[in-house]
């Protein structure tokens, strides 16, 4: 057996996670200041070697055990119980159920634009909503909405593979495409967990299709390179990653 050590960037992780699994790593934990991967063999390793120059050798590991060792269930806000799927902890009491799957892009919920995002829709979304989620990725925040008992949720992505990974993990609605598909004045709630650069491309579709008294929830950018021509009337930060209420 043997292991790469990764220091990607915050932004970069999620996604790196993503494409290790789909390689065929047996598993990976969390270290300081980056996440390792194992491999049994080395037939998959040259596609990461130059990303990550630490390569050992290793014992053999009970990845069953370590995997679950690794994703923990954590508390998002005041609503949220975030669960792996092999968690049978009860929920605590007052607290919504949200599953995330480790192998998935943007899916666990550990991130701090997500975990951003995740406390303003408990905020802003309202029982009988209508919400749009784009940039969807694993759909966890469009999962979010509809626990919060908004009545419509879509989510969409431009990726066709996220989606088609999504599909098989969530219970809400997504498509291949942009928010360009959407209906103008449709949604009650816009969110919008994407790049600075990407969001202001996208600035005029999210203002078309959110309801004039909507509200559009914007993150996934640090504080270095916020989207311009957006009026927040709400910030929130955690390390250096934004959310913007509009």
């Amino acid at each position: 057996m043997f292991s790469l050590f990764f220091r990607p960037s915050p932004d970069r992780e999620e996604y790196l996670i993503a494409e290790l699994w789909e390689y065929g790593t047996t598993g990976i934990i969390e270290e300081d200041g980056g996440v390792r991967a194992f491999f049994d063999d080395l037939s998959q390793l040259h596609r990461f070697t130059s990303d990550a120059p630490e390569l050992r050798e290793e014992q053999p590991i009970d990845w069953a055990q370590a995997t679950r060792d690794a994703w923990p269930p954590i508390t998002v806000g005041q609503r949220f119980f975030l669960t792996p799927p092999w968690c049978h902890l009860p929920t605590p009491p007052g607290r919504l159920r949200l599953p995330i799957y480790p192998g998935m892009a943007c899916g666990t919920g550990r991130h701090p634009a997500t975990q951003l995002a995740l406390e303003a829709i408990e905020q802003y979304v309202q029982p009988g909503d209508s919400v749009v989620d784009v940039g969807t990725g694993s759909g966890i925040l469009a999962s979010a909405a509809a626990l919060l008992g908004a009545d419509r949720v879509i989510g969409c992505d431009i990726d066709p593979e996220a989606v088609r990974i999504a599909r098989e993990r969530v219970r809400v609605p997504l498509f291949v495409g942009s928010a360009a598909a959407i209906r103008s004045q449709w949604a009650d709630v816009v969110i919008a967990n994407i790049d600075a650069a990407t969001i202001e491309e996208l600035a005029p579709d999210l203002a078309r299709i959110r309801k004039p008294d909507g509200v559009l929830i914007l993150t996934g950018f640090p504080d270095w390179n916020v989207p311009e021509g957006f009026q927040a009337k709400e910030s929130r930060k955690r390390e250096e990653w934004l959310c913007l209420v509009c």
